[in-house]
């Protein structure tokens, strides 16, 4: 938990009690617990501002309200509490909107605390001035509208229940003068659900499932690591004897180490677990939604099983069968479901009992098979990227190829490590590389894709978690967007190491272009300053890595920094132009031109 104010109360006021709007809101957050909130002081929340310091609250102001927003994602993703993040009516709050997009994707109890103009102003066009409840309505579980300050706490207190409930952002929309008045209000304490395991029909329905299956596998998803059922995974897989893969950027789900882990599934992930999905005659979801980039063809394999018994478990019961056709579906907790199983499958005599070792064998042969070419695939071979190692030889400077880069960035994580990894090329080809031991540990931009998300987000972790560990991964496309947050990290002293993949170009989408446009790059190329100077600039340290046995060394030195020193440091590593996969074959088609000006670009 992260510090607070020496002299702080976390009392809450019981009973119903005279005390102002601003009052009424604080001590409604301190009864959700919260220490620490993400934004950028304005005068629309002052007169509530000016009491959190009393309240034990920490205002964290960050260098643009994004990176507010995903600091309150990676804060509430590593706590399991809530992340909460403020802003400015206005322009403040419109800054948030792809974060808390972000968010949504990441089924994260954020809550945006959005002030707006004030009751007598709306509707004039005055100064800073919007409608701020349309801009998040597909982005958040609720949405709470102040409409009179005797509301404040009622309202304030069913947003933060609402994100726990509905498993997402939402959002507290406050007219600024609200803040003002005299009240009497009583402070609504924290409801949190007790989600149970399921419908003992659907428990039943999947038990006799199981029993009967001979290849069963589990997909451990993100909603194992939010319901703390890593355990419960682990005690169901044994009694299988199946393989666990990870759903898509939820490789912290299962422990790497465990015998029984094969990798994640989706986009640059492991082949093992593919190959191994792929022979399931019964798949047990186990808290995924499923997502259809997560179960696209990878690798040029069509891994899904088409004629496997699907078992889907959800909290919530809008994504049991969504994507995929299932057999059985159980809304429920996941920690709480997979015991259910387990113990429903106690005692029995199971048909995958009879080929525990052979499954067992073929599994170790995947994940052999796949760490060894693994460990061997040094750079990409597809023509364009043999073409830019050849070019970058002849230059002046050493370039190292990312896939290496990242083996030696796996082999120096230190224990306990939090990573949070941005959008584009090299950091999808780190889906391969990136495992982990304990929940909680691994934070992605999901299925919103935006760029400049890992760098805030892991300030938030770090914030939440100031014992672990914390790095992120960018290209330095994704960093030029994120980069000035390494002001916060100083100046608030929450440090944490930000790995940067300096190779001078938008990877993600230049793929597109090599692929389908004839390698026309427009606005695909980066000439860089030194991010390692900038870093200093802003207070940080920076090195630059130009030599691969370098890699591990750097990242252990800042990362003892980090531990030690309470410094953050970026770390510049110079890459080769080289392009892994794309992110999907099928997202762009042939280009077919008809005038005859544009008869050459196809």
């Amino acid at each position: 938990m992260s510090e607070n104010p020496a002299d702080a109360s976390r009392t809450v006021v019981a009973g119903p009690q005279r005390m102002t709007p601003s009052e009424a809101f604080v001590e409604t957050l301190v009864a959700n617990d919260v220490t620490d909130i993400f934004g950028i002081m304005g005068s629309a929340f002052m007169d509530a501002m000016d009491i959190f310091a009393p309240a034990g609250i920490r205002l964290v102001p960050v260098v643009h309200e994004q990176g507010a927003a995903h600091m309150a994602d990676g804060y509430a993703r590593v706590s399991g509490r809530h992340g909460v993040v403020i802003g400015q009516n206005g322009p403040g709050i419109s800054n948030c909107v792809t974060a808390i997009a972000a968010a949504y994707w990441a089924h994260s109890p954020v809550v945006i605390v959005t002030p707006e103009t004030g009751t007598m102003g709306m509707g004039l066009g005055g100064f800073q001035e919007a409608n701020q409840l349309p801009m998040f309505q597909e982005f958040t579980k609720y949405q709470a509208h102040v409409n009179n300050p005797n509301r404040m706490a009622e309202f304030t207190g069913r947003a933060f229940d609402r994100a726990m409930s509905e498993i997402g952002p939402t959002q507290l929309n406050i007219p600024r003068d609200y803040f003002y008045g005299d009240i009497t209000t009583e402070i609504p304490r924290p409801n949190r659900l007790d989600r149970g395991a399921g419908g003992e029909k659907s428990l039943n329905e999947a038990a006799e499932l199981l029993a009967a299956a001979e290849f069963p596998v589990i997909i451990s998803g993100g909603g194992v690591v939010m319901a703390d059922g890593v355990d419960a995974c682990k005690a169901l897989a044994e009694r299988l004897g199946a393989p666990v893969v990870n759903s898509y950027l939820h490789n912290d789900s299962f422990p790497a180490s465990h015998p029984q882990w094969c990798g994640p599934l989706g986009y640059q992930g492991s082949k093992a677990a593919m190959k191994l999905i792929a022979q399931a005659d019964v798949v047990v979801a186990l808290g995924s939604r499923l997502g259809p980039f997560g179960t696209l063809p990878q690798h040029g394999m069509d891994y899904w099983p088409k004629n496997a018994k699907i078992i889907q478990i959800d909290a919530d019961h809008k994504m049991l069968g969504l994507v995929k056709k299932i057999t059985v579906g159980i809304c429920g907790d996941a920690r709480e479901a997979a015991a259910a199983l387990t113990e429903r499958l106690a005692g029995r005599t199971l048909d995958c009992d009879a080929t525990r070792e052979r499954r067992a064998a073929v599994m170790k042969a995947e994940q052999d098979a796949w760490e060894e070419e693994l460990g061997g695939w040094t750079h990409e071979k597809d023509p364009f990227s043999l073409d830019m190692i050849a070019e970058q030889e002849e230059e002046e400077g050493d370039w190292l190829h990312p896939r290496e880069v990242l083996r030696e960035l796996e082999r120096a994580m230190p224990p306990r490590v939090m990573v949070s990894t941005d959008i584009g090329n090299i950091n999808s080809v780190a889906n391969s590389y990136l495992r982990f031991e304990e929940p909680r540990s691994f934070f992605a931009p999901m299925s919103f894709g935006n760029c400049g998300y890992a760098l805030p987000t892991i300030i938030g972790a770090k914030a939440a978690a100031m014992d672990r560990p914390a790095i992120s991964y960018a290209g330095d496309g994704a960093w030029g967007m994120s980069m000035g947050e390494i002001m916060t990290a100083v100046r608030h002293d929450i440090p944490v190491t930000a790995v940067v993949f300096h190779n001078r170009q938008w990877g993600a989408e230049k793929k597109n272009q090599v692929d389908f446009y004839n390698r026309r790059f427009v606005a695909g190329e980066l000439e860089n300053e030194s991010f390692a100077a900038i870093a200093e600039a802003m207070g940080a340290d920076g090195i630059v890595v130009e030599k691969l046995s370098d890699v591990g060394p750097a990242l252990q030195k800042a990362v003892d920094a980090q531990m030690n020193e309470g410094r953050t440091t970026v770390i510049e590593i110079m890459c080769t132009r080289e392009l892994g996969d794309p992110f999907r074959r099928d997202a762009l088609s042939k280009p077919v031109r008809y005038l005859e000006k544009y008869q050459d670009y196809v």
